[in-house]
């Protein structure tokens, strides 16, 4: 297959994944042998780039978006037959939207990423500090999403300094901690 077609055929064949909210393709169950390596690079800012060239069509970078696995330091874009390394800058999601519910008690925080996925915030969906101190969210198996800038400082927002010394904010019950 020729590099330039190998993103499109990818795509042919995750049509059927196109329309899937609720259900996302069961990633984590397929082992295909490694294709190759993919001209795909994740940036830092949460863009898609293939062969050079950013791809603009939301649709097809959601569709990517559900088929994405990380093994180990390494991500793959998968189908049932088909293994493909790409590239990932920092971390492969950004979480764009931050909708918090009930402030004060009972309060609930709700992340959105720049592909529709969403987080509720508790105790079974933390954020967590990377090695320099900058909050994410994991968002499934191994796939990280960090926040963007308008979301930390709307988190920051709610944060009070806590027993730790750090600063945190309650979601589901739990304390998140921002930094």
């Amino acid at each position: 297959m020729e590099k330039s077609q190998d993103v499109m055929a990818l795509a042919s064949q995750l049509g059927k994944f196109e329309d899937m909210k609720a259900q996302l393709p069961p990633v984590q169950d397929w082992s295909p042998e490694l294709s190759g390596d993919m001209d795909m690079v994740i940036k830092k800012d949460g863009s898609w780039v293939h062969e050079g060239d950013t791809i603009k069509r939301e649709k097809l970078i959601r569709t990517f978006s559900t088929i994405l696995k990380r093994e180990g330091d390494d991500y793959y874009l998968l189908t049932p037959v088909e293994k493909w390394r790409v590239q990932v800058e920092d971390m492969p999601f950004l979480v764009v939207l931050a909708n918090i519910a009930n402030e004060g008690e009972g309060q609930s925080v709700t992340l959105m990423t720049s592909t529709g996925d969403e987080v509720i915030l508790g105790a079974n969906q933390c954020l967590k500090l990377s090695s320099d101190s900058r909050p994410y969210v994991e968002i499934r198996h191994g796939l990280n999403a960090r926040l963007n800038r308008n979301v930390y400082y709307q988190l920051a927002e709610l944060a009070q300094e806590g027993h730790s010394g750090q600063f945190e904010f309650q979601s589901g019950g739990k304390s998140q901690q921002i930094g």
